[in-house]
């Protein structure tokens, strides 16, 4: 996410690395660079200009604290701008009607169908809402049956009306349809269309006068840069929209349309895709973003996402496992499955301060557990709660079944022998105490 970007401005702000002083010049040749940064970034050069003056303006003159270097502050003034610049706080999304009514707007191939589903299931879990999606694409061949698809892998039901090419009376009947029903949100996902087209631009139009809706939400593919925040304004100018998502995070992203569209239009970013899976939604957290724009990780997120997978009972029986030396394969295949719920790796890694930066040109897969999976799934239940039986046929049979080598199923088992040495040596002190930890974060949520 934004790799180059970050690569660049870390750059740019090793010029102050080792002055004991921030002087005008050198925060000149620093702010150069950013700006150089920014503008290769795609983010609008008036923005680029008017960001680093205020950074400039902020930086000279400020006495560099005996705990600070130059450079620290100079990321710190930076951070804060980046924050400001893409919106300051979170923008909660509005679901005051009964139902709620949230309208999808955006350009062809944006990504409209895909999000509609995420938020969605994410309304659906994260905030026990009842949601119905309407299929209102008539245009798009098998659009109605993709968002069917969507609809059917998170238990959403979706209303269309295959017969019917009227997206305004689609969304009018669905909307009666939620009313009767007890579905307290509805997500329309509508056709995308070009803002020079303005029959498609008069047709939303439309749909937005007669639905009323709580939400207008633009979609935006990251990955476009300049051109979103362009296209935004020109959606903006017909729809009022409320918030912008961006989809396509998880891709080769430039960052000038997440840096740039709150600057032009005056709406806030409010999600942001980060993959492919129908949980790949987050909430968008300008100074997050900033800090991993800037190589600082994200450890909040990464703490929430280990929250939401955080199981305290199954935590206390795997503890006492661990304290009877009976923590076995098993177990250590459900650690394995909780870890992928959070997210993809590459992406759980960036949140890791540092780590983004340790694991530069790494390819890192998200298919990385699937031979340890493969490995253990060869192996029987018994051989399972006791690796130690585990003798030089049973691993030949075991490599044969995973489509592993021998030397491959050896280097998992001394892998699990070193991992269960060292949670039995946290289990008496750090690791008891870092459990408690965890269970009293769960609870503050």
């Amino acid at each position: 996410m934004f790799d180059n970007l970050s690569d660049k401005l870390d750059k740019a702000l090793h010029v102050l690395k080792g002055h004991g002083q921030i002087t005008e010049i050198n925060v000149a040749e620093t702010l150069k660079e950013v700006r150089r940064a920014l503008l290769d970034a795609d983010v609008n050069f008036k923005i680029a200009k008017e960001f680093t003056n205020t950074v400039k303006e902020k930086a000279l003159g400020q006495n560099v604290l005996t705990s600070l270097q130059p450079s620290q502050l100079m990321v710190k003034l930076v951070k804060d701008e980046l924050t400001e610049l893409m919106g300051g706080d979170a923008e909660g999304i509005n679901l005051s009607g009964t139902p709620s009514v949230i309208l999808m707007s955006g350009l062809q191939g944006s990504g409209k169908t895909t999000f509609s589903g995420k938020l969605a299931n994410f309304l659906k879990t994260k905030k026990t809402k009842n949601p119905l999606l309407v299929a209102c694409d008539v245009y798009r061949p098998a659009a109605i049956d993709q968002l069917h698809v969507v609809g059917e892998q998170i238990g959403v039901e979706v209303f269309s009306d295959r017969g019917n090419t009227d997206p305004v009376a689609i969304s009018k009947a669905a909307i009666a349809h939620a009313k009767a029903n007890g579905f307290n949100v509805v997500i329309i996902d509508t056709a995308g269309r070009l803002a020079v087209d303005e029959q498609m631009m008069d047709e939303i139009a439309a749909i937005h006068k007669a639905v009323a809706p709580q939400e207008t939400l633009f979609v935006v593919d990251s990955m476009t840069g300049q051109d979103a925040v362009n296209t935004a304004k020109a959606f903006n100018d017909v729809l009022n929209f409320d918030g912008v998502i961006l989809t396509k995070l998880d891709g080769d992203t430039r960052g000038g349309a997440a840096i740039s569209i709150k600057s032009v239009v005056d709406k806030p970013i409010k999600f942001i895709g980060t993959g492919e899976k129908m949980d790949a939604i987050d909430v968008f957290y300008p100074s997050r973003m900033a800090e991993r724009i800037l190589g600082m990780g994200d450890v909040v997120s990464l703490v929430e996402r280990a929250q939401e997978q955080f199981d305290e009972e199954e935590a206390r029986k795997i503890q006492k496992k661990i304290a009877k030396n009976k923590f076995g394969f098993d177990d250590f295949l459900s650690q394995i499955q909780q870890i992928k719920k959070m997210g993809s790796l590459k992406d759980l890694m960036g949140m890791i301060p540092g780590a983004g930066k340790a694991l530069k040109g790494l390819d890192i897969d998200d298919d990385a557990f699937k031979h340890i999976e493969a490995i253990i799934h060869s192996m029987t239940p018994d051989e399972r709660a006791t690796p130690s039986k585990l003798n030089a046929s049973r691993k030949k049979r075991i490599a044969k079944g995973s489509g592993t080598s021998v030397q491959e199923v050896n280097q998992l088992l001394k892998q699990f022998d070193q991992m269960s040495k060292m949670m039995k040596m946290m289990q008496g002190g750090g690791g008891k105490k870092m459990m408690q930890m965890m269970g009293a974060m769960k609870g503050m949520k």
